[in-house]
């Protein structure tokens, strides 16, 4: 072996495929954000409904699983992730936030201001939430 050969890398590990039930739930979270990142939304959410499967009910899996369905156009879905959060988790300020985002997508302008007054009472320091809340249709008309 000559002085400038290149030592031998470890072997790739192949990725598991789709079906594989060896694969935890905190490794399709790791997969399926890892997706969100490089933009692949659609398969993201392929990836985090398994893990979803595994793990009902937990906020660290609904809330990236409620993004990718929302960039992938998927809203009502993306609702029905963002609503199960919110459950999970009243407090949470980006989970109101996101479920008004999608409810306003939906139409549903009157429960996406309620959820956004919520986000902006739980973090009044946002101007994000403040500036949605200002944006969606009929927000200065009152509540029925």
């Amino acid at each position: 072996m000559s002085s400038d050969a290149v030592p031998p890398s470890e072997p790739e590990r192949p990725e598991p495929p789709e079906d594989d039930p060896r694969e935890s739930a905190y490794e399709l979270l790791q997969r399926g954000t890892a997706l969100i990142a490089r933009r692949h939304h659609a398969q993201a959410a392929v990836v985090l409904e398994r893990a979803a499967r595994l793990e009902p009910g937990k906020g660290s899996i609904l809330e990236p699983l409620g993004r990718a369905y929302f960039n992938s156009g998927q809203h009502a879905r993306a609702a029905v992730a963002f609503e199960a959060l919110v459950e999970v988790d009243p407090s949470s300020h980006y989970g109101h936030y996101a479920l008004a985002q999608s409810l306003k997508r939906l139409g549903r302008f009157s429960e996406a201001r309620t959820h956004l007054r919520l986000a902006v009472a739980l973090a009044p320091e946002s101007a994000l939430y403040r500036n949605a809340l200002a944006r969606v249709p009929g927000a200065d008309a009152p509540e029925a």
